[in-house]
């Protein structure tokens, strides 16, 4: 897992490659019940129910062109030291959560990007929104 970062993080323009991984990741997970989708600042924000749990890129990338993030806020031992192994994850806080990058590099990324989306998406429906 690369460094962690608590600045804001940077929005580089997406490859064209990127966008045609997010419309694929989009259209995927856009069938899971609960599921929402809206535009967020250059990304294309999920969410199950009102908990958004993952931006995927649109015009902008999430540290890199070829970035997509999700958000897991309580990861269990297990699930932090698969994030801390996997040199395509990075991390950063955003607004008190935690956010997680994943660069892809190539079409057999997208299986493992869909499952850490699928993670994330788990975690989201279990959490409680804090008022």
């Amino acid at each position: 897992m690369k460094q962690k970062r608590s600045s804001p993080p940077k929005l580089p323009a997406t490859s064209e490659q990127m966008k045609a991984w997010s419309a694929a990741l989009a259209g995927e997970a856009g069938g899971w019940p609960q599921i929402k989708t809206r535009g967020f600042f250059g990304f294309t924000a999920l969410y199950r129910n009102d908990r958004i749990f993952a931006l995927l890129p649109r015009t902008r990338g999430m540290e890199t062109a070829n970035s997509l993030a999700f958000k897991l806020e309580s990861a269990a031992a297990s699930v932090r030291r698969r994030l801390e192994k996997d040199a395509r994850i990075g991390s950063t806080q955003m607004q008190n959560a935690r956010w997680f990058t994943f660069e892809l590099s190539s079409d057999g990324d997208l299986h493992d990007a869909l499952g850490w989306l699928s993670m994330a998406y788990e975690a989201a429906g279990k959490t409680t929104k804090s008022s």
